[in-house]
C-alpha cells in the first residue's frame, strides 16, 4: 500500500490511537495482532479466521482471546509502579491484584497468576462464587487476596479456609456490622484474616462512573465509622490484624486531576490512622486506571488525558508526599486495575450477511407517465436538474414533496406505486444532494442527518447484548473495524445491526479522534464473499456482563498464541452455546421438549396425517437441531 493509502486508513478507523501498539495494518490491507507494541511477532487476523473457519470448523462469531496482551498489560502496570517507586524514592512496594468481577474466566485469572512470582499479582473477589474459585489457585505467597462486597458469615468462613491455606486474605469492611460479624466469626474459628477498613472519600472520580465515588457512594465508611471500627478492634484486641485502608472513586477516570485529589485525601487518612499507632501499611486506591477506547487522549468518556506511567507516578508521587508531612511511612500500594489489565486481549470477529439499504444506487431509472400525479413529476424534476449550485434549495423542496406525497397518499389520492415511485425519487434527490455537500469544503451539518438516514445496515451474525453489552446499556465506544480489504477506495457509509429481535440491537455510535461518527467507513459488503468485522477492547466486562436476549449463547472462542514469522498457535478452543444449553438456561428441560415433540408426531402418525418414515425423520431431525448453533449458520 501507498503512503497515502495508510493515512486514510489511519484517519477513518484511528487504529494508532486507540489500540496501544496491540493492533496495525499491514500492506495487505488486513489488521495484525502483537503481543506487545514493536514486537516483531504478528499474526494475520483475517488468515487467523479463514484457519478457524476452514481447518478448525469453527462458525462466526468468534471471540479471539490473546494471552500474551494479559500479560504485556500486567508488566506495563507493575512497570509503571516500578519506575515510579525508583524515581522517587518510595519506601513501600506495588502489589497488583486482578478483581475477578472484570472478567472471571479461568483463562484469563490464571493467565495472571503466572506472573505471581515475577510481581506479586494477587486477586479481589467480590461475592462468595469468586472467592470459592480463589481459594483454590495457586498464588505466591507474598500476594494478597482482597475480599470486597458485601458479606454474610458464609463468606468470612469461606475466607477463614483460605487463611488456613496460606494465602495472605484481607477482608475489606464496607459497613460496622460488617466487622461485627467478621469478630465473632473469628472468635469461632480460631482464625482471623487481614482486615481492611474501606474509606467512603469526599472526592469523586469522572466520566461514567462519577457515582461509585463520593458521599452518595454505596460502598465505604464515613469517618465516623472507621473510627468506630478502630474502637471496636481495640475491644476485641484484633487491632494487629487491620492492615488495610482501601477507597475507589470509580471505574474509568477520565481526567488526572481527580486521582491527584483522591490520594491526597486518602494518603490523609491513612496517615491519620497510622498515627493512632494501628499497623495499617497497605493503602489499596481500588481501581479507576482507564482505557482510551477512543484514542483522543481527552477527558471524553470513552478515553481518559493521561498515560499509565502518569498515572503511577502521580499516585506515587501523591501520596509519599503526604505521608512526609505527617511523617509516617510509605503504605505498600494496592491496586486493582481491572479495565486496564484485560480491555486489549479480546477481538470479537462476526460475519456480515446481509447489506440492508435504505436507498439502493443500483435502482432502474424512474420514468414518468403523463398521468403521473404532479407531486412525482416535481420530484423527478428536482433529481434531474441537482447540480452543485442548487443542491441545498433543492433538498429542502424534496422534504416538501415527501411531505405532500404522505398527505395524499394516506388520503386516498395516490396509489400504493405512485407512492413507490415518489419515495425513490425523494431518495434518489437526497443521495445527490449528500454528494455535492461532500464535495464542499465546509459543508452543512444538516446533511450530517442524511448521511445517517442513507447509511447503509450490515447485518452482522452477533448479539450486541451477548458480546458488547455496555455498548447497548450506558453507549459505551468500542472500535470496530473491518479485519480485511481496508486498502479500497470505495466504501459504504454504514451501521451494525445484529441477529436480535431488538431494534437496540445495533451499533450506530463510532470511535473518531474528534468527535463521536454515527457512521462508519465500510468497504462494499459483496455477496458470496467472506466479510469479517472486528470488534476491539472487550475484554473488560463485557463477557460476563453480557445477557442471554433471545437466547443467542456465547460465541465460539479460541485462545490464539503468536510466533515468529506470522505463524501463530491455536492452545484451546471453546465450543460456543448450542440450543440445548440456551434453552436449558431458560429451564426447559431438553429431554422433556424432545419426548413432547416425539409425541405430537406420533399422533399424527397414528392419524394417518404423516407417514411413519417421515415422522421418524422429523423426530431426528428436532433431536439433532439440539446441538446446533444460536447463530446464523
Amino acid at each position: 500500500m501507498n503512503e497515502e493509502t495508510i493515512q486514510r486508513i489511519h484517519s477513518t478507523y484511528g487504529i494508532e490511537n486507540w489500540s496501544a501498539g496491540y493492533f496495525d495494518v499491514n500492506n495487505d490491507g488486513n489488521i495484525i495482532a502483537r503481543p506487545s507494541a514493536q514486537d516483531p511477532r504478528n499474526v494475520d487476523l483475517k488468515n487467523l479466521v479463514d484457519h478457524l473457519v476452514k481447518d478448525k470448523k469453527l462458525q462466526l462469531p468468534i471471540l479471539l482471546r490473546f494471552p500474551q496482551i494479559l500479560t504485556n498489560q500486567l508488566r506495563i502496570l507493575s512497570g509503571a509502579y516500578r519506575d515510579a517507586i525508583e524515581q522517587f524514592g518510595y519506601q513501600g512496594k506495588h502489589y497488583p491484584v486482578f478483581p475477578m468481577k472484570v472478567n472471571p474466566r479461568r483463562e484469563v485469572v490464571e493467565e495472571f497468576l503466572k506472573e505471581s512470582d515475577r510481581c506479586r499479582v494477587g486477586l479481589e473477589c467480590g461475592s462468595k462464587a469468586e472467592l470459592y474459585a480463589a481459594v483454590a489457585l495457586d498464588q505466591t505467597p507474598e500476594s494478597l487476596l482482597i475480599c470486597n462486597g458485601f458479606k454474610d458469615e458464609a463468606f468470612c468462613r469461606l475466607a477463614s479456609l483460605a487463611v488456613q491455606s496460606g494465602k495472605r486474605v484481607v477482608i475489606v469492611v464496607e459497613k460496622l456490622n460488617e466487622l461485627k460479624m467478621l469478630l465473632r466469626v473469628a472468635n469461632e474459628t480460631g482464625v482471623c484474616p487481614w482486615i481492611g477498613l474501606r474509606a467512603k472519600l469526599y472526592t469523586r472520580g469522572s466520566g461514567k462512573w462519577a457515582s461509585s465515588g463520593g458521599d452518595s457512594a454505596k460502598f465505604g465508611l464515613t469517618t465516623s465509622e472507621i473510627i468506630q471500627c478502630v474502637r471496636l478492634l481495640r475491644e476485641h484486641k484484633k487491632e494487629q490484624y487491620f492492615k488495610l485502608l482501601h477507597f475507589h472513586i470509580g471505574s474509568q477516570i477520565t481526567d488526572i486531576k481527580r486521582v491527584k485529589n483522591a490520594m491526597k485525601e486518602a494518603a490523609r487518612v491513612y496517615s491519620k490512622i497510622h498515627q493512632l499507632r494501628l499497623p495499617v501499611d497497605f493503602l489499596d486506591i481500588g481501581g479507576g486506571l482507564g482505557v482510551d477506547y477512543d484514542g483522543s487522549k481527552t477527558r471524553f468518556e470513552s478515553s481518559m488525558n493521561y498515560t499509565v506511567q502518569e498515572f503511577a507516578n502521580d499516585v506515587v508521587y501523591t501520596v509519599q508526599t503526604v505521608c512526609d508531612e505527617e511523617n509516617v511511612p510509605h503504605p505498600n500500594l494496592v491496586t486493582e486495575s481491572g479495565r486496564m489489565m484485560t480491555a486489549y486481549h479480546t477481538v470479537l470477529v462476526v460475519s456480515i450477511r446481509e447489506e440492508i439499504e435504505t436507498f439502493a444506487d443500483d435502482q432502474p431509472e424512474v420514468s414518468i407517465d403523463v398521468d403521473d400525479p404532479q407531486v412525482i413529476t416535481e420530484l423527478k424534476g428536482l433529481c434531474d436538474e441537482i447540480n452543485g449550485k442548487n443542491y441545498f434549495e433543492y433538498y429542502h423542496d424534496a422534504v416538501e414533496l415527501k411531505d405532500e406525497l404522505h398527505t395524499q397518499f394516506n388520503l386516498g389520492l395516490i396509489s400504493l406505486e405512485d407512492r413507490a415511485k415518489g419515495e425513490v425519487l425523494y431518495w434518489e434527490v437526497c443521495a445527490r444532494a449528500l454528494r455535492e455537500a461532500e464535495q464542499t469544503r465546509s459543508p452543512n451539518e444538516e446533511f450530517e442527518e442524511v448521511k445517517r438516514v442513507l447509511a447503509a445496515k450490515y447485518l452482522c451474525n452477533f448479539s450486541l447484548f451477548r458480546s458488547a453489552p455496555d455498548s447497548w446499556a450506558i453507549g459505551q465506544l468500542f472500535p470496530v473495524v473491518p479485519l480485511h480489504r481496508l486498502q479500497e477506495a470505495k466504501v459504504d457509509f454504514a451501521t451494525l445491526v445484529d441477529v436480535t429481535c431488538d431494534s437496540d440491537g445495533k451499533i450506530d455510535k463510532f470511535v473518531d479522534l474528534k468527535d463521536v461518527k454515527e457512521t462508519l467507513e465500510l468497504p462494499e459488503w459483496r455477496e458470496n464473499e467472506d466479510y469479517y468485522i472486528g470488534l476491539f477492547l472487550l475484554g473488560a466486562y463485557q463477557e460476563v456482563m453480557g445477557s442471554n436476549h433471545n437466547l443467542f449463547g456465547m460465541p465460539n472462542e479460541a485462545q490464539i498464541f503468536m510466533e515468529s514469522d506470522g505463524r501463530f498457535h491455536v492452545s484451546k478452543i471453546v465450543q460456543g452455546s448450542r440450543i440445548q444449553d440456551m434453552v436449558a438456561f431458560a429451564r426447559y428441560d431438553v429431554p422433556h421438549l424432545q419426548e413432547a415433540f416425539s409425541k405430537r408426531i406420533r399422533s399424527s402418525i397414528e392419524s394417518g396425517a404423516c407417514p411413519a418414515e417421515k415422522g421418524d425423520g422429523l423426530i431426528q431431525q428436532y433431536v439433532n437441531a439440539a446441538q446446533w448453533t444460536t447463530y446464523l449458520e
